[in-house]
This record gives C-alpha cells, sequence and structure tokens, in this order.
C-alpha cells in the first residue's frame, strides 16, 4: 500500500483584504520564504505540458509576489489555531541590527545629555512620552472610557510642556504613572517585566525598558486581535484566498499545471482500479451504473490521500495545497509513526496472547515504550532498523514482566526470537503486517474524509485499537484541512476534473 501513491509519474461586512493586512506585515518575509521554499523546480521535474511563457515587469513580479503573501498569512491565520505573531529579532552579526544598535545608542545619549543639563531639557523626553500615551491608548478598548480619560489627562503633552518651561516637570511622577496603566493593560505574562520597570530609577534606562515593554505588549494585541477574530474569519478568509488566487492566475496562467496533473493521476488511478485493494475508491455509491467511472468528489478525495504519501524531495506539490504543504507533510509524519507503532502492537499482543490480556494497563505501557522509543523517526539521522531492533530488545522485557506478574512462564527463547524477527522486519515496506496498517489507516482516513465532521465517528478498522485515538486526533485534523481546501478551491476543481472525466 505504502508504495502505490507514489508510482504515478511525475509530469503545484468590511473588505477581508483591509482587515487582513493590517498588524501583520512583521510576518511576511517569513511567509515569502516558506512560499518560495516550497515551489516547484522545473530542474528537478518534468514539467506538464502549459501556457506559452510571456515576460512580466518587475512590477508586475513584485506586486503577485505581495498578493501570494498576504494570501499565505490570511490563511496561515484561519487554518493555524497556533498562529502567533512574534516580535521581529534580527540575527546575530547582521548589518541591520548593528545599524539599528548604533541609531537607537544615539538616540538614547542624546535624551542622557539633554536631561543632565542645568537647567534639563525635556524637548526629547516629552515626545516620547507622547508616543507613550499613543500606544496606551491603543490598547484600549471602547468601553475604557475611564482609563482612556485618566491617559489623556496626565498625559496632557501641553500641560507637561508648561510644567517644562517653568521647571516644575516631574519625570519621575510620569513614569510612575505610565508604569501603574502598563500594568493595567497588560496581559497576565507580562506582569514581571512591567513590576521589574520599579525597580529602575534611572530615567534614561527606564525609559529604555518601557519601550522595550510596550513593542512585547503591542504584539500581544495583535494576537489577541487574531485570537478574538478568527471564528468571523472563515468566511471572509475563503472569499480573499480565491480572490488572490484569481489573481495570480491572471498575471500567471500556468498555476494550475501541477493541480491538474495531480487531479488527472488520481482520476487515472480509480478509473483504472489499480489501487482497488490498496485504498478503496471513496464517494462511489454501491452498485454504481458505470464503475470504472469515479465522480468529482472521489477522485478529489483519492487525490487528497495521495498528498499523505507524497515525494516531496522530487515532486512539486499542487498549486492550490502548497501553503498547506508542511501541514500534509507533518500529517504524512504522523501517519509513518502511527503505520510503525500499530504495527509492532500488534505483532506483540498477538505474540503475547491471551495471557496479558488481563492486564488492562498492559497494551497502553507497551504503547508508551515504543512511542518513545520512535520519537525521531521524523528525523534524517533516525535509522528505522536500529530502533526496531532496539524495541524488540524491550518488548520482550516488557511481555516477560507481564506473564509473570499474571503467574505465566516467560516466553522461551524461540518465540522471543520469532517475536523480534516481526517487529525488525516492520522496516521493509513490503512487511504484510506494516501493508495491512497502512491500508487500513487509509481506509479509516477514506471513510472519514468521505463523512465530514459528523458524528458518530467511522469505525477505527480491527487491529488499529491501540492507537484509535492518535489515529482519530490525524483524521480530524485532516479533514478539517481538506474541507477548507475544498471550500476555497472547489470551482477550479470541478471545472479540471469536468474535462478530465468528460475525455474519459
Amino acid at each position: 500500500m505504502s508504495e502505490n501513491l507514489d508510482k504515478s509519474p511525475v509530469n503545484k461586512s468590511e473588505d477581508p483584504e483591509q482587515g487582513l493586512e493590517g498588524d501583520v506585515e512583521c510576518s511576511d518575509e517569513a511567509l515569502q520564504k516558506k512560499i518560495k521554499s516550497g515551489s516547484p523546480s522545473p530542474q528537478r521535474v518534468r514539467r506538464p505540458h502549459s501556457s506559452p511563457p510571456r515576460f512580466v515587469t518587475v512590477e508586475e513580479l513584485l506586486e503577485t509576489a505581495k498578493g501570494v503573501t498576504n494570501m499565505a498569512l490570511a490563511h496561515e491565520i484561519v487554518v493555524n489555531g497556533d498562529f502567533q505573531i512574534k516580535p521581529v529579532e534580527l540575527p546575530e552579526d547582521s548589518l541591520e541590527k548593528r545599524v539599528k544598535e548604533i541609531v537607537h545608542k544615539a538616540f538614547w545619549d542624546c535624551l542622557s545629555v539633554q536631561l543632565s543639563e542645568d537647567p534639563p531639557t525635556y524637548d526629547h523626553a516629552i515626545k516620547l512620552v507622547g508616543e507613550i500615551k499613543e500606544t496606551l491608548l491603543s490598547f484600549l478598548l471602547p468601553g475604557h472610557t475611564r482609563l482612556k480619560n485618566q491617559i489623556t489627562e496626565v498625559l496632557d503633552l501641553e500641560l507637561i510642556k508648561q510644567e517644562a518651561e517653568n521647571g516644575a516637570l516631574d519625570i519621575s511622577r510620569l513614569a510612575e504613572f505610565i508604569i501603574g496603566m502598563m500594568g493595567t493593560l497588560c496581559a497576565p505574562a507580562r506582569d514581571e517585566e512591567v513590576k521589574k520597570l520599579k525597580e529602575i530609577k534611572e530615567i534614561v534606562p527606564l525609559f529604555r525598558a518601557i519601550f522595550s515593554v510596550l513593542d512585547l505588549m503591542k504584539v500581544d494585541m495583535a494576537n489577541f486581535a487574531v485570537t478574538s477574530i478568527r471564528p468571523h474569519l472563515m468566511q471572509q478568509s475563503v472569499e480573499y484566498e480565491r480572490k488572490k488566487f484569481q489573481e495570480l492566475l491572471e498575471k500567471q496562467p500556468n498555476s494550475l499545471d501541477f493541480v491538474t496533473q495531480w487531479l488527472e493521476e488520481a482520476s487515472d488511478d480509480l478509473m483504472t482500479q489499480k489501487y482497488k485493494h490498496a485504498l478503496p475508491a471513496g464517494g462511489e455509491a454501491a452498485g454504481s451504473g458505470d464503475a470504472s467511472m469515479p465522480s468529482p468528489v472521489s477522485v478529489q478525495n483519492y487525490a487528497y490521500l495521495k498528498l499523505l504519501k507524497w515525494d516531496h524531495f522530487h515532486r512539486p506539490f499542487p498549486e492550490t495545497v502548497l501553503m498547506d504543504e508542511s501541514r500534509f507533510q507533518e500529517l504524512q509524519f504522523q501517519l509513518e509513526h502511527l503505520t510503525i507503532l500499530g504495527a509492532v502492537l500488534l505483532i506483540t499482543l498477538s505474540m503475547a496472547g491471551p495471557e496479558t490480556s488481563s492486564q488492562v494497563d498492559f497494551a497502553e505501557k507497551l504503547k508508551m515504550t515504543v512511542k518513545i522509543l520512535l520519537t525521531d523517526m521524523h528525523l534524517p539521522s533516525f535509522h528505522l532498523e536500529e530502533a526496531l531492533t532496539a524495541i524488540g530488545e524491550k518488548v520482550c522485557l516488557e511481555v516477560n514482566s507481564c506473564l509473570s506478574l499474571c503467574g505465566f512462564s516467560p516466553l522461551p527463547p524461540d518465540k522471543e526470537t520469532v517475536l523480534k524477527g516481526q517487529i525488525e522486519a516492520v522496516a521493509s515496506l513490503d512487511d504484510p503486517v506494516r501493508r495491512i496498517m497502512e491500508s487500513r489507516i487509509l481506509t479509516y482516513l477514506e471513510t472519514h474524509l468521505a463523512s465530514g465532521l459528523q458524528k458518530p465517528l467511522p469505525t477505527v478498522p480491527g487491529g488499529l485499537g491501540p492507537v484509535q485515538r492518535e489515529l482519530e486526533g490525524v483524521a480530524v485534523k485532516f479533514v478539517r484541512l481538506v474541507n477548507y481546501n475544498k471550500m476555497v478551491f472547489c470551482p477550479y476543481y470541478d471545472a479540471i476534473l469536468s474535462k478530465i472525466l468528460l475525455r474519459a
């Protein structure tokens, strides 16, 4: 089963745009890199037949890149529940960081000189107070009338200027008020940083520290806003992504080449029934009049399942799922992990026999042991054969320990040898037990995909009981990812599949 999906020949209210492009530009560069890294390389693979190339201007290229970046950002906010904006951290010893440090040092040195004069000059300090005032006001919600009045009254710049001119300005009193207001408005995670501000007695280091904490509070506020609007963002994001992709398609007419190839391969696989015994053709009605003609839904579902067996090093990812390539790859890692884990547990529990079934926690303890030994399975340095050898040794110890607790004799040496050998054999893609686990896992995902997220969940196939919880978690992530992708790009899929199935 594992190799079947890999053998196809290789041949990508308010205006939602305004609501999505603000406060999050700091992550544009990272997202651009992510998109560029996922872009197919024509040197790696044979490109399918596409529209003839056309020349584009630099302005068109920049505009297209910006559109892709904004689309990726909108997608990330909606799809990634853990999405967070993070403070920009410049690389150590980078030119940009050195320039920033020099400019900042010059500014704070100038402020120190002004405050050291006799009498002190407060020009720079008052400008800083004005910036702090605007920042604090930006944190307020519409109902924070009292706090707004306090900030406006205490940080009245005209009054502060008059006090400075008359030598009556108490800068320490202003700093104390600012710190108190920051403590009122900050997230609980920033309480410690705000508390430390009270320990700073010198004005210049204090102002510098205040701005540092305010920058963190800005990030906290932006993340709070993202969390608050996410439930209301889904439909807007669907329309926004489709609009941006259409704009990209108009500038780059070949932006559906790899999608077309991906769907053609899925359709060919189903129509020839080449993989009939490895993966059921989901979505077909029982007793269909034309068994060789799959429905558009079944082709789409099968195509999404193919993404879970994708060769990311040698095949370009379809364009409409390119922004989710890392997520599909993560799901692929998890399923490979579950396949090995499930195979080892199936072999062990079958070999141990009913003697261990009276121990309720045995299967769970065994699963945790094997999971720990497979933790680094996704790393290039991981050697599955060596790990399975170690797992075989550990499993035999666990089984014999359980048998002893139940009052039975340990496994005889020859049976231990067979158990270790069967576990080590799981390293091969052609191992029968591994192939069975792969087939059953994909069957479950296909059934889950066909039923959507409706309750109750599909029944887990036999042999997958010990990993049911983990498998259901992966299935829910997979179905949500697929359903959202369908919502955005279904019109393009329908148009492509209508041509493919018509030719067939």
